[in-house]
């Protein structure tokens, strides 16, 4: 804890700076996490410090997460009567959103050349980190890169999500979270409560539903898709 005199004030004002001038610009692809990022990987490289110094520094930052994570459960308490309604669909959106999100990032990977081992890493892409990291565990493949592609897929989604939801007139809000939830898991999720509370409800709940979906059926998908393939 020695570097969390430097590292946490960096992390938390270069998030603030971030949250400012996206607020200001206002423009999805400014996100403050990216944003953020662009300000901090500077300073590390210009200075020479680890990044490992950085991340050890931070992590009381790290331990937020899980209860952030929770907290995600009172809006969604919030929508009960609505989700009681159309459970139904709720669970058939998700469920074909999670077949769809393991079975397209598996197959492009393997008509890429990917090995199976990689394959196995990009599956559970599109869950959260502490999902997917086990769930590419479980199937032989490498949980640091898989912890890579969920911020890429949380990322892409948080950014260019509504977007495409616009493009393609998409107007239902617990429809426009149930997809984010689906793509992007968390990123996405904070985009979407910024955004309107109705979506960051639905988008919580495909989240936690999703990787439910995923943990379970991504060990038998898995190797359908390499028998399938091979």
């Amino acid at each position: 804890m020695i570097d969390a005199w430097w590292s946490l004030p960096l992390t938390v004002i270069a998030y603030f700076l971030a949250r400012k001038l996206a607020a200001k610009i206002n423009i999805s692809i400014v996100n403050p996490l990216l944003v953020a990022m662009a300000i901090v990987i500077p300073i590390l490289l210009l200075t020479n410090l680890p990044y490992t110094r950085y991340f050890a520094g931070s992590s009381l930052l790290n331990q937020l997460l899980q209860p952030a994570v929770v907290a995600l459960a009172l809006p969604l308490y919030e929508q009960m009567h609505q989700i009681r309604a159309r459970w139904k669909t709720i669970i058939s959106v998700c469920f074909i959103g999670s077949i769809t999100a393991m079975v397209s990032g598996t197959a492009i990977a393997l008509w890429m050349g990917a090995t199976p081992e990689i394959a196995a890493t990009i599956m559970p892409k599109s869950v959260t980190t502490p999902i997917a990291m086990a769930v590419s565990a479980s199937l032989h493949g490498i949980p640091a890169i898989s912890a890579i592609c969920v911020l890429i897929a949380g990322v892409l989604g948080a950014v260019f999500g509504h977007m495409l939801l616009n493009l393609f007139k998409v107007k239902n809000k617990s429809s426009r979270g149930l997809a984010i939830g689906n793509a992007s898991h968390a990123l996405g999720t904070a985009r979407a409560a910024e955004i309107d509370y109705q979506e960051g409800a639905f988008s919580s709940l495909a989240l936690v539903i999703c990787g439910i979906i995923t943990s379970l059926l991504a060990p038998f998908l898995f190797p359908l898709l390499m028998h399938w393939w091979g």
